[in-house]
């Protein structure tokens, strides 16, 4: 019986895999031609990005309540609260 359970588990798994690559961005540059200046990033867009020391990658300090994501290869700068961008930059063009 116990058996039985596990294989049931498992066969929801496999429906509906969850792994950390779905909730993490692999940092491959995508194009988002919507994030401008003023425009919201979407929250699951915010939540996959990494937060980056902004010394470390040569970035402008980012005002309070902001904070540099790398989200899709692009540097984002957006408010924590609300998710307004102030800024997007290519990650390439840092390097």
């Amino acid at each position: 019986m116990l058996l039985s359970g596990v294989a049931i588990a498992q066969d929801a798994r496999d429906e509906h895999p969850a792994t950390d690559a779905d909730h993490h961005d692999n940092h491959a540059y995508v194009r988002h031609d919507e994030w401008k200046k003023g425009a919201k990033i979407d929250p699951n867009d915010w939540q996959r990005g990494e937060a980056v020391d902004y010394h470390t990658y040569h970035l402008k300090k980012p005002p309070r309540g902001y904070e540099w994501r790398l989200v899709d290869g692009n540097y984002v700068l957006a408010a924590v609260a609300g998710g307004i961008i102030a800024s997007a930059i290519v990650a390439s063009a840092v390097h």
